[in-house]
């Protein structure tokens, strides 16, 4: 069975393994938490829901595989015009995009809806570990990689920063770490967060000094999830203020144990219990114990990915699984830490877990590319080191082939 198996699925195993315990985790709490949804738009066709996001799930499945079979190289090539098409298409929503929840985060292409953000996120990793591989001799001259990043890394943050500061702000994280692991000297990196904690908050303080400011954007959004985390403010953001307060119910109510699958009741209270919450429902649900399997899942991916960087004989290779892990486990932790009220409701997925065809789409395209460098990189097929910092590397002889 075993041979069978490894056969077809390349790649590190324990991955393999995590993915497929996060989609049966996937399909038994999108089927609870969606019973309320069922009841008001199916006529309580429970099974629905169950069996459209079954399918996003298999399709998934089916990217990573398809993902996994493909040399992981050949992305190197499409690093940079995928960044400028990123750039494009998150123009074209903020101009043209679908209003969702207030904010214009999504665009409709020949009747297929998507978030551009999460393309965008893939894009700039890429972009960033290519940069990162090429220019490894002359690391320390910030025009060779540490400007050509903050500018295209930068360009999108912004685009992304007007309708989901979260993801713009996750983004930033994201490139921080691979440029700290790539060699970009600690000065610069420190001379950026300055300059973007300042500008953060100067913003907040003229929105405060100027109300009419609060009308852009999502301004009076972020303004309001602030003072209704932190407790502060002139009014309470009544809307965040109950998912929140739900949220813990749910957390509180799961207690150990939890309440057996199927069996929550904050599902019917709160605002997305099937994506943005679907976390408070597995607790609910599992208890602690339950949660903290989710969550050990997140890490061992996290730690897994760790063995095939050490592994990895290419510096592409490395800074893109760095990249791209950070990115998935970081959401993750967002998404769990809104759910027991340790930051404040951001609108995240839990990625392969909560329902959402986008989200399984490009998460599935994450994973298969580090199982497909963890698979190279296991069989010895790549012929340049891994080198991180002031050392040689020659991943820039692929694109120049």
């Amino acid at each position: 069975m075993k041979e069978k198996f490894l056969k077809y699925f390349k790649g590190d195993t324990t991955i393999w393994i995590v993915v497929f315990l996060l989609s049966i985790v996937s399909m038994l709490t999108v089927y609870s938490a969606t019973g309320t949804l069922a009841y008001k738009k199916m006529g309580g066709n429970t099974m629905f829901y169950l069996i459209r996001h079954g399918s996003f799930l298999l399709f998934g499945i089916g990217i990573i595989f398809a993902v996994h079979r493909i040399n992981f190289r050949i992305l190197l090539r499409f690093a940079k015009p995928l960044v400028y098409l990123s750039a494009g298409l998150l123009i074209f929503t903020l101009l043209r995009g679908v209003n969702l929840n207030a904010a214009s985060r999504w665009v409709s292409i020949m009747g297929v809806q998507f978030q551009t953000s999460d393309l965008a996120k893939i894009a700039v990793v890429m972009f960033i570990a290519s940069i990162l591989s090429q220019n490894q001799d002359h690391i320390d001259d910030p025009k060779a990689a540490f400007w050509p990043i903050v500018k295209w890394a930068g360009i999108i943050c912004l685009l992304i920063f007007g309708a989901d500061f979260s993801t713009a702000a996750m983004l930033f994280f994201i490139c921080c770490v691979m440029m700290y692991i790539g060699g970009i000297k600690l000065v610069l990196l420190a001379k950026l967060l300055g300059c973007i904690l300042a500008g953060l908050t100067f913003m907040l303080l003229l929105a405060y000094a100027v109300p009419q400011i609060s009308n852009i954007g999502r301004v009076a959004t972020i303004k309001a999830r602030i003072e209704s985390f932190v407790g502060i403010g002139e009014h309470n953001d009544a809307e965040h203020d109950f998912q929140a307060d739900h949220s813990k119910m749910a957390i509180v109510h799961g207690g150990i144990i939890g309440q057996g699958p199927g069996n929550s009741t904050q599902r019917n209270f709160l605002p997305h219990p099937y994506s943005d919450f679907i976390y408070a429902i597995i607790v609910e649900e599992t208890g602690i114990i339950g949660g903290s399997i989710v969550l050990a899942l997140y890490i061992i991916l996290l730690f897994r990915v760790r063995v095939i960087v050490k592994g990895c004989r290419s510096a592409f290779g490395t800074f893109l699984c760095i990249g791209l892990v950070t990115s998935l486990v970081i959401q993750a932790l967002v998404n769990m830490g809104v759910a027991v009220n340790i930051f404040p409701v951001t609108g995240q997925t839990l990625p392969l877990v909560s329902m959402g065809g986008t989200s399984v789409v490009f998460t599935s395209i994450a994973i298969g590319v580090i199982l497909n460098v963890s698979r190279y990189a296991d069989g010895g097929d790549l012929a340049e080191p891994a080198v991180i910092g002031n050392q040689n590397t020659n991943d820039n002889s692929t694109e120049n082939q």
